[in-house]
């Protein structure tokens, strides 16, 4: 099979596909398949089946099985693809996403004032939180990523993550405390 795959013999490399597809797809679709479609799964294996094709070299059957060649670089793979699919998905924290956001919140007339007034408010305590905690709760509560996601996007430990939530959201309460006795004080 090995001297099938460096002289890339279609039909080992046939037999290889069929044999290792569902072995790659298990490797590939968790970290994948929660935030990716699973058109992305597929071009994922195939990736790791074109690149064993095109680089049969690289497989050096004195250090692993073929199995765990191929697993690693279907790992690698999808961590990659999942990283570019972030990417695209990214948070810009720029002026015009919050007040885009802000415009979707005060569709309605009655509340418009109001709703305005509380987005304001929300916006400069997001703003004073600073970076990363901004970033983290923008993704985690306006784009409902989950914490792994958030992780694997930042390249931060999922417990990072967890952690910057929880203090981002006690100094939001704490600011939130704080301006309200600011406003009793006013009256």
């Amino acid at each position: 099979m090995i001297l099938g795959i460096e002289e890339r013999d279609e039909q080992t490399m046939a037999y290889v596909i069929q044999k290792y597809s569902r072995l790659l797809w298990k490797v590939v679709y968790p970290i994948l398949g929660v935030s990716s479609s699973e058109q992305d799964v597929e071009e994922c294996v195939a990736d790791v089946f074109i690149q064993l094709w095109n680089q049969p070299r690289a497989y050096d059957p004195a250090k692993a099985k073929l199995s765990t060649y191929l697993t690693i670089v279907a790992r690698t793979k999808a961590i990659d693809r999942y990283r570019s699919i972030q990417r695209k998905r990214e948070v810009p924290l720029e002026e015009s996403v919050l007040i885009h956001w802000r415009a979707d919140l005060c569709s309605q007339p009655l509340q418009s004032l109001l709703s305005k007034e509380k987005n304001e408010r929300i916006h400069l305590m997001l703003k004073r939180l600073g970076e990363p905690m901004q970033e983290i709760l923008v993704r985690r509560y306006f784009y409902d990523q989950k914490p792994r996601e958030i992780a694997l996007a930042m390249d931060m430990p999922k417990k990072q993550v967890e952690n910057s939530l929880y203090g981002a959201k006690k100094r939001l309460r704490q600011m939130l405390e704080d301006e309200k006795g600011e406003f009793d004080e006013e009256i």
